[in-house]
């Protein structure tokens, strides 16, 4: 094969990275070498590696400064209605690369930093990602952003500045130990502190009957400070806003009361306000009821509605006069979408706010609110569902308490009018969940008080309806939506996969950058053979530049030419990472059986996080490792088969791999994964998918053919029908042999001789207590992953099927999804119009 040209020499090929123009170099080698100088007062003599990184980001920071300010003066002329996007989780990555491929200074920075005698790739990598979310959640809401931007719509992504974002992973002796993520301890160049916007939030306390209202008293005030984080579109000028809030005690906490001499424990006692943004909570689809949860839900929406009700009030440019005081049109100019229900605290305090603040009869407020509040379901995971004690809210939030059980009251009025007699109705729709302690079941407030609820893929839209919110649909039709979820081209193709993006370009041009279902049009050169050629090498490449990586930080010596089977997302029990274990054991068991015969060599990795108090998802962990252990030293097996964990799975890290996948597992039972994002990155990079009919793989195979996706496994309707009649794992462990194989090598302590009862939980879980039907789908998803074998040995046959994955990809940018937003539930209409670019000599 002949060599590869070196990563500099392929990016000055490459046109999809902007033109490095001669005065753009000189201007960017310039303002680099002052920032060194001024801002970091080092010289090349003693400037370290990060030191370069920061003059570099500063560099890049400076052409979207004047854009920034450009952007924000163009919205207050033009005040168009402005989007809210409230999120306790935005796991944005790494920024510099990103800021440079929207800016389209990539070439240009790569040539100026070349010229220095610096390699960009190793300043890239001295960034920390910003990790603030779990996982689809938050990248969700990270591509929404750069969608919103791209699209040109006056969008604002609100969340909290958490210092420590989701732990690193490390893995000891096979088990997962956790880090914590001080990722702000260098200093993050992309932020701005606006303390100016400061605003109170308030706790605890209670509520007095006043002759003009309801006050709130005796509260305990944390201030919220604003970090603003620059979000570029994609080469239309436009650079809209992130602002995330931090924690901060006021001057006088703790000193005003009580406090005689205890000046030094009060000042210590800061500690406790300003905790509320410490730390971002590691459970994903799982919910945790603590205090400290709800004080950062609350904390956001407070600040955060604080900001649109003053940015509603002044509409002028660099005005604080107020200029609006009528509410009622606070549904054309404010759209707020809650991200799942962790922000659905914001209906009861714009109630409040509008109530007790701004005097509004309730019936006003009302209204108001359900036309400007619209909620994004995740999940119909029932463990995930947040369900707050009452007497926590009434301690933490006793008038926000008052304001639900007032708004449950009309709903329940409603629905007694609509269903007379129906009380078995009124007990399942009540916002109060009766029990041994009464919750207030947060998706329910949320329906009640949004205009529109949506599903993030067809098939979870159409769940929701049928099941969880069955009620809810029958009495308002009208409120339920589908918005099947996307990914941002920017990052996932442009961005980590150049090359692919570059054979595209040429083949169809590159509007499909911000138009991805152009990506049809490849559908012209599925036999073409100069492209299928081209297709292959890209991702041979890939594979190449990531076995590299993956020999410097395990130390297993990879077969770039094996298949490289992919899982990674977050560890969970309805994702079945046991089923991939299980297909690993029985293909070692095959090779051990007949060690002649010709096997597809296979490099299986699996990666992902597991919430610090899911014992199962670590033990889950141990298992894979384990089975490594045995099957990478096993020489029998040589290296038709490795088996490899990858530890601390991140934005930055799904960048380097998903280009690299020949295979993408996405394999969970029917019905239990929403959506799923990291599906849709697989297939626009070149990996076929084997996966069930669940979440948006059946929007994936409805795009690409189903022909052209492994399909295996029970649907949604099977899975019901087994609930009805019963799983009986034990009738497959006795029917199948291999399968049974498998098991009794995991009960024996094949893979875990030193302690042959470690995984005897594990075991017992998938014979007796499995909600997710492993051994149900087993026999299907074997034989599904022999015709992948199959297929992988005709690569050119493997190649033309990646081409029709690629070419069905367009549906699953999150442009689309975006504009499907913008026009259905926020009342505005997306733009891909550029604005004036600002004088950019500074």
């Amino acid at each position: 094969m002949s060599k590869p040209l070196s990563d500099h020499d392929r990016k000055k090929q490459i046109s999809v990275r902007g033109l490095a123009g001669v005065e753009n170099v000189a201007d960017l080698k310039t303002n680099f070498n002052r920032h060194l100088h001024f801002t970091l007062v080092k010289d090349r003599n003693v400037a370290t590696k990060r030191d370069y990184y920061f003059a570099l980001a500063n560099t890049v920071r400076d052409h979207l400064v004047g854009r920034w300010i450009r952007t924000q003066q163009y919205y207050y002329e033009k005040d168009p209605k402005r989007v809210y996007y409230i999120s306790l989780e935005f796991y944005m990555g790494r920024t510099l690369q990103n800021t440079m491929v929207n800016l389209a200074l990539e070439n240009a920075c790569d040539e100026a930093t070349y010229q220095l005698g610096l390699d960009m790739e190793e300043l890239e990598d001295m960034e920390e990602d910003a990790g603030l979310g779990n996982g689809g959640l938050g990248r969700l809401a990270a591509c929404f952003l750069d969608s919103m931007a791209s699209l040109g719509l006056a969008g604002y992504g609100y969340g909290i500045r958490y210092e420590f974002g989701i732990f690193n992973q490390k893995i000891q002796n096979g088990w997962q130990i956790e880090e914590a993520d001080d990722w702000l301890r260098y200093g993050n160049p992309w932020e701005k502190a606006r303390p100016e916007y400061m605003r109170p939030v308030h706790f605890y306390g209670r509520t007095e009957q006043h002759p003009d209202g309801v006050k709130w008293v005796d509260t305990q005030v944390v201030l919220a400070l604003p970090y603003d984080t620059p979000i570029p579109g994609y080469r239309n000028n436009i650079v809209n806003t992130m602002r995330l809030w931090s924690a901060k005690a006021p001057c006088d906490f703790n000193l005003k009361d009580f406090n005689v001499g205890g000046y030094i424990q009060a000042v210590l006692d800061r500690n406790l306000a300003e905790n509320i943004s410490r730390v971002l909570y590691p459970n994903d689809n799982f919910f945790e009821g603590k205090e400290l949860r709800l004080k950062q839900e609350y904390f956001v929406v407070s600040a955060t509605l604080q900001d649109i009700v003053r940015r509603f009030k002044v509409s002028k440019f660099g005005s604080r006069e107020i200029s609006r005081t009528d509410f009622s049109t606070l549904p054309d100019k404010v759209a707020i979408q809650l991200n799942d229900t962790h922000p659905a605290m914001a209906i009861p305090e714009l109630i409040r706010v509008l109530i007790d603040d701004e005097k509004l009869s309730w019936e006003k407020a009302w209204d108001i609110c359900v036309r400007t509040c619209a909620y994004t379901n995740h999940t119909v995971l029932p463990e995930a569902l947040e369900r707050w004690p009452i007497d926590l809210f009434q301690h933490l939030l006793p008038r926000h308490l008052e304001i639900i059980y007032e708004i449950n009251r009309r709903f329940m009025e409603k629905v007694a009018a609509t269903y007379p007699g129906d009380v078995d109705r009124m007990r399942r729709m009540s916002l109060i969940e009766e029990g041994p302690q009464k919750k207030v079941n947060m998706a329910h407030l949320c329906i009640v008080g949004s205009h529109a609820v949506n599903g993030v893929a067809r098939i979870h839209s159409e769940i929701l309806v049928a099941t969880l919110f069955k009620d809810f649909y029958e009495m308002e039709p009208h409120k339920f939506q589908n918005k099947t979820n996307g990914i941002t081209p920017r990052r996932w193709l442009v961005m980590c996969n150049p090359g692919l993006a570059e054979a595209i370009a040429e083949r169809i041009g590159e509007d499909f950058v911000r138009d991805l279902g152009q990506l049809k049009n490849l559908l012209d050169f599925v036999d073409d053979e100069s492209f299928i050629r081209d297709i292959a090498k890209i991702k041979q490449e890939n594979k190449l530049k990531f076995a590299v990586h993956l020999e410097e930080h395990y130390k297993v010596k990879i077969n770039p030419n094996s298949m490289f089977d992919i899982q990674v997302k977050r560890i969970h029990e309805y994702k079945r990472q046991l089923l991939n274990c299980l297909h690993i054991i029985t293909y070692y068991n095959r090779i051990k059986k007949e060690p002649n015969k010709q096997w597809t060599p296979r490099t299986v990795m699996i990666g992902g996080k597991a919430a610090p108090g899911y014992f199962t998802a670590k033990l889950i962990i141990r298992l894979i490792t384990a089975i490594g252990d045995v099957v990478n030293n096993d020489p029998v097996v040589g290296d038709r088969l490795k088996v490899i964990f990858l530890e601390n799975y991140r934005v930055t890290l799904a960048e380097k791999a998903i280009p690299a996948a020949d295979l993408s597992e996405q394999i969970s039972t029917a019905g239990t994964e929403a959506s799923g994002t990291g599906n849709m990155k697989f297939m626009l990079n070149g990996a076929l998918t084997i996966g069930t009919m669940d979440g948006a793989n059946v929007e994936m195979a409805e795009e690409a053919g189903e022909g052209n996706l492994f399909i295996f496994g029970m649907r949604v309707d099977d899975v019901d029908e087994m609930d009805r009649k019963g799983y009986n794992a034990s009738e497959y462990y006795n029917r199948i042999p291999e399968l049974k194989q498998s098991i009794d090598q995991i009960a024996g302590g094949h893979f875990s001789p030193k302690q042959p009862e470690l995984f005897k939980d594990l075991v017992d879980m998938m014979m007796y207590n499995d909600r997710f039907k492993v051994f149900a789908d087993y026999e299907d998803y074997i034989k599904c992953q022999e015709k992948v074998n199959a297929l992988y040995k005709n690569p050119k046959e493997w190649t033309k099927m990646v081409i029709h994955n690629i070419a069905g990809s367009g549906k699953f940018s999150s442009d689309r999804t975006i504009a499907q937003y913008a026009r259905e539930i926020w009342g505005v209409e997306p733009t891909l119009e550029k604005i004036p670019a600002p004088d950019d000599t500074l």
